[in-house]
């Protein structure tokens, strides 16, 4: 997506996979120095090093800080400052999508793409319902929200959907390998819409469940593309073309699928 939104303005763009499984934060801090050194113009952080990458960078952007999870790094005369187009990119996702949420929204999962949803339901005013199986990280989300947010911690998927016109999975549950939901499709119900992060397959077992259902969806295809056009903005200054950014997005998903 990053090099097609680049050929769209007529900038040589590369993107690269830096991959390195169970990085600690000495590892993370190496890597950060390789981007800072080689002269990258920035970086996409991913699960699960979002939250990792926030003390070891020199500077925040406000909403990044007030979330406490960066997806975008951008470079700037040897200086790496976070930021999260995450929340960005979920909120404009859901206006084009869904449209402004009518009620309160269940959020199954409060680690990285569940608190960059929350923060951008919070500034909608949306009341919030989180549910997180470390009830910890449900309790740090809640108090991180901005002064004046209806939400409430729920011990339950079930309890957490009660009265919810929506749901947004910020799990990783259901990506490939996995087949599982994090969502028994017994509380699905045609009154609600789903949104999932996950977009490796774009039809997750959450989703098939919520079309059975009923629902109105949003897959992870929107999120992932939408982050992509706000992170090529901060790493270039420049306005991306969306559509080449769809195409590059929808081809590699038709190579991979079966």
């Amino acid at each position: 997506m990053q090099e097609a939104a680049g050929a769209s303005v007529g900038l040589d763009v590369r993107y690269h996979l830096i991959e390195v499984a169970g990085a600690d934060s000495a590892g993370l801090r190496t890597i950060l120095d390789g981007v800072r050194t080689l002269g990258f113009a920035g970086i996409n952080v991913t699960f699960p090093y979002k939250a990792a990458v926030v003390p070891l960078l020199d500077a925040l952007s406000p909403q990044a800080r007030a979330i406490g999870a960066v997806n975008t790094v951008v470079v700037t005369d040897g200086r790496l400052t976070g930021h999260n187009t995450d929340a960005t990119g979920f909120d404009n996702a859901l206006a084009r999508v869904i449209g402004a949420p009518a009620g309160p929204v269940a959020i199954v999962g409060a680690g990285g793409v569940g608190r960059a949803a929350a923060f951008a339901l919070a500034a909608r005013g949306t009341p919030l319902r989180l549910f997180d199986r470390d009830a910890g990280q449900a309790t740090a989300l809640a108090a991180a929200l901005p002064s004046g947010t209806d939400v409430r911690i729920c011990d339950s998927v079930a309890a957490a959907l009660d009265g919810a016109t929506g749901l947004v999975n910020g799990t990783p549950v259901g990506m490939l390998p996995d087949r599982n939901t994090p969502v028994p499709p017994t509380l699905l119900h045609a009154g609600l819409w789903v949104a999932d992060a996950v977009y490796f397959p774009l039809w997750t077992p959450l989703l098939l469940a919520a079309r059975e259902a009923g629902c109105r969806v949003m897959t992870g295809r929107e999120l992932a593309i939408d982050q992509g056009v706000d992170a090529f903005r901060l790493f270039t200054g420049r306005e991306p073309s969306r559509d080449a950014m769809v195409a590059a997005f929808d081809a590699v998903m038709a190579a991979r699928s079966p």
